[in-house]
């Protein structure tokens, strides 16, 4: 038996529910709601200690951290394969699947807060923002969320996290000009590890980042053809959310370019 605790808007159970989907396979899903806190619940912590979502049980094992569930789904549900036979071609897919855990995570979280989410933050009262902030377990989750609440995009991290998806973007242009897939001639975990990130910007309307990089376009034009797209992002897009991600997001679009520039 399948289980998978996520939430709707998550990148990273968006990664997971990517792989279930090209696969075929149902969960039974818990949805939690991180905007009432139901991943710092004491029953969820039990499963996972860093009130992270996505997590997996699987006939009562648990597996957290997305990449590490995608391969693991792979393993177990092997067809239709989603990693190269050869190991330089799997060496290649984790090179992407490494970039989210490696940089790309984090400048998601801070620019689709410091553009969008924080003022859904911001419109709670001061005692239950400060309560969530208090809360959260981990130390450096716990500045940065209060940084780039309270300073949107003057804070430090927006820069950063604008030149990080520049340099993946770079990346993915040069590699999707000469190969079909990020990881060669067929769709692997490399392109469901990086489509959700690249999906947010689309989003906050930030595909004009892609403009000068064909490549991308085409490459994000494929992954959104898939069945699998639908079902696991298109179907749980919470319309409020996307939304409040295209209006802010039009917005801060002078903001990311001032930084590029």
């Amino acid at each position: 038996m399948l289980e998978l605790y996520h939430n709707n808007m998550s990148v990273c159970a968006q990664k997971v529910r990517l792989t279930l989907a090209e696969k075929g396979i149902a969960a039974t899903e818990h949805h939690l709601n991180l905007r009432a806190g139901d991943q710092q619940q004491p029953d969820y912590r039990k499963l996972n200690p860093k009130a992270y979502v996505p997590t997996l049980v699987h006939d009562g094992a648990v597996v957290t951290e997305s990449t590490v569930i995608c391969e693991y789904l792979d393993e177990v549900f092997p067809d239709p394969p989603l990693r190269p036979a050869d190991p330089m071609g799997r060496a290649i897919m984790r090179r992407w699947t490494r970039q989210p855990d490696e940089r790309i995570h984090v400048a998601c979280v801070v620019i689709s807060n410091t553009i969008a989410f924080r003022y859904q933050w911001l419109a709670r009262p001061a005692e239950e923002l400060a309560a969530t902030i208090a809360n959260t377990p981990d130390y450096d989750i716990r500045e940065r969320r209060r940084d780039i609440i309270e300073n949107g995009t003057e804070s430090p991290r927006f820069k950063s996290a604008v030149m990080a998806y520049d340099s993946l973007l770079s990346d993915m242009q040069q590699t999707l000009s000469a190969s079909v897939w990020l990881s060669g001639p067929a769709y692997t975990l490399a392109d469901i590890g990086i489509l959700p990130y690249i999906n947010r910007l689309a989003q906050l309307k930030l595909d004009s980042l892609w403009d000068t990089r064909p490549a991308i376009a085409r490459w994000f034009d494929a992954v959104r053809d898939r069945d699998s797209y639908e079902a696991a992002i298109a179907n749980y897009d919470d319309d409020g959310y996307v939304a409040l991600m295209a209006n802010t997001g039009r917005e801060h679009r002078a903001a990311v370019q001032a930084v590029l520039s």
